[in-house]
């Protein structure tokens, strides 16, 4: 059984401060960005397999981002678990991430190699997904509105109150869309998408996989995310279908990495192995979650998004994941974009 597996964090923490140190490498404690359930079948199979025992927090990548930056001086964390590259890689440049050179590497695809090598070692890929659109079908039809194809017919007067998508600063999810957005079409031009398109928003979402959730259920006509967790949903029988849009889009590296001074380094890199391991990535599959994992001996679903069929741009992860420029952005959305009235 996975200890304290998904306490609220004062508890679990509380605890964490006073266990006796002849047990610090029989314990890791993780904080997961990935789905929830990804987060419990991990933690379990890993406690399975190593007798060490796992404390798991689950919360969205900003919002680990921001505790592991407020616990630098007495980190209570060992391993970041998940979401997109960007925050793992400001988070490397401002000396919260240990290097770590797993010897699972030379089993990953290109990509995750580059994006190791990218961050000095200090962060690993574990899964590749793309962003798109997620529309429910019947809400569409029920209001008359035509499907959306491009990130242009998000901007259609008759989806006010109609979209959402996640916040940037709590969800990696939104960033890799605000940063797509800049990078497709220009900071000045970016952000008087994102202001037209603020008008069609009914909410921004504190984590990444809500806007589909919304739409699956149809509480919303249109989720921004990544395509991987709108085939998820479709596949558990939500009217939803998705969307590569036609203008380009951007894509997520997600991430795993051992958090700086963590009390437990020996166990947080036996996680970070497991991680990018066939038998954690292969989760995904018993899961039908349809990302594309980063060991090449690992499962692809069948159902996974197709890379080859879409329009992706050259998507930047370690500028847009570079420190002052995040911060930069993420500073100049709250102020130009959410904001404003709607």
């Amino acid at each position: 059984m996975v200890a304290s597996r998904f306490a609220p964090v004062g508890a679990l923490l509380a605890g964490l401060a006073f266990s006796a140190p002849a047990f610090a490498q029989g314990q890791v404690t993780v904080y997961c960005s990935i789905l929830e359930e990804q987060c419990r079948e991990g933690a379990a199979m890993f406690e399975k397999a190593t007798g060490i025992k796992v404390a798991m927090v689950r919360k969205s990548t900003g919002e680990v981002y921001a505790q592991v930056k407020a616990e630098a001086s007495n980190p209570r964390g060992d391993v970041w678990w998940g979401g997109p590259g960007e925050p793992h890689l400001q988070a490397a440049d401002e000396g919260l991430l240990d290097e770590y050179k797993s010897p699972k590497l030379p089993e990953l695809h290109d990509w995750a190699q580059r994006h190791a090598e990218q961050s000095k070692f200090r962060t690993n890929g574990i899964y590749l997904g793309a962003l798109g659109v997620g529309y429910n079908t019947e809400v569409l039809k029920k209001k008359g509105i035509a499907a959306p194809k491009c990130w242009a017919d998000l901007l259609d007067p008759k989806l006010r109150d109609e979209v959402q998508i996640a916040d940037p600063s709590s969800s990696g999810t939104a960033y890799v869309f605000l940063a797509t957005t800049v990078q497709r079409l220009g900071e000045e031009k970016g952000f008087e998408f994102l202001k037209s398109l603020h008008k069609n928003i009914s909410q921004y979402t504190k984590s990444g996989i809500a806007p589909v959730k919304a739409a699956a259920l149809g509480e919303t006509a249109v989720g921004i995310a990544f395509i991987h967790d709108m085939l998820t949903q479709k596949l558990q029988g939500a009217p939803i279908e998705t969307v590569a849009p036609c203008e380009g889009t951007g894509y997520e590296t997600g991430s795993v990495s051992v958090i700086k001074g963590g009390k437990n380094p020996e166990a947080a890199r036996k996680f970070v192995d497991f991680t990018l391991s066939p038998d954690a990535q292969n989760i995904n599959a018993k899961l039908k979650i349809n990302s594309i994992p980063s060991n090449k001996n690992s499962l692809l679903s069948p159902d996974a998004p197709k890379f080859s069929e879409m329009k992706l741009i050259d998507y930047d992860t370690p500028r847009w994941g570079s420190p002052a420029e995040r911060s930069r952005l993420l500073k100049k959305f709250d102020t130009e974009v959410k904001a404003l009235p709607r």
